[in-house]
C-alpha cells in the first residue's frame, strides 16, 4: 500500500449503507455527513475559473451531440489538463481524437 503525503491527516470513515440515497455516489454521502470544512479551499478558485470554459464548452456541445458524448471530452480534457497539458492543448488533443463527434 503507498501512502501520499497530505497536508493532514486524512480521516478514514466506514463504509456506510447508502439505503435513502441512492442517487449519490458513497463519498459525496460520507462528505456532506462528517466533513465540516471545505478540503484545500486555496484550491477552489483556481481550479473552478481553469473549468469554467470547458463546463460551458460541455453544455453547448451536449445540445449537438449528447450529455454522453459531452462529458466524455470534459472529463479527457480535464484529465489531460491534470496531466499538464494547458487547457488550448488539451481541447485540441481531445478534438483530433474526433470523427463526426463520434470517438474512433
Amino acid at each position: 500500500m503507498h501512502y501520499y503525503p497530505t497536508p493532514y491527516q486524512m480521516p478514514y470513515y466506514p463504509q456506510q449503507q447508502t439505503g435513502t440515497y441512492p442517487q449519490y455516489p458513497q463519498s459525496e454521502i460520507i462528505a456532506h455527513q462528517q466533513i465540516k470544512q471545505p478540503l484545500y479551499p486555496q484550491l477552489k478558485d483556481q481550479t473552478l475559473n481553469v473549468i469554467a470554459p470547458f463546463v460551458r464548452y460541455g453544455l453547448k456541445e451536449a445540445k449537438d451531440t449528447s450529455f454522453a458524448h459531452a462529458l466524455q471530452e470534459v472529463a479527457a480534457m480535464a484529465y489531460l489538463i491534470g496531466r499538464g497539458f494547458d487547457p488550448q492543448t488539451a481541447y485540441a488533443i481531445v478534438e483530433s481524437w474526433e470523427l463526426n463527434e463520434t470517438f474512433y
